[in-house]
């Protein structure tokens, strides 16, 4: 249960991770991956503040 409460912050880093491999690729003029990737950046940091939220709510 450990990893679904950090779920936000792992989709973030892979995202992360997707864009610097884009960029080294030569696709980071591919709008479909850079969009993608931040999308999944911004979804991640939504979900991270809302798990913090939550564990602070049940502590």
């Amino acid at each position: 249960m450990k990893i679904l409460k950090h779920l936000g912050l792992i989709i973030m880093l892979i995202a992360a991770v997707v864009l610097v491999l884009s960029y080294f690729q030569g696709w980071s003029n591919n709008n479909t991956i850079t969009m993608s990737s931040l999308g999944s950046m911004i979804l991640g940091l939504i979900l991270y503040v809302i798990g913090g939220k939550k564990s602070l709510e049940n502590n």
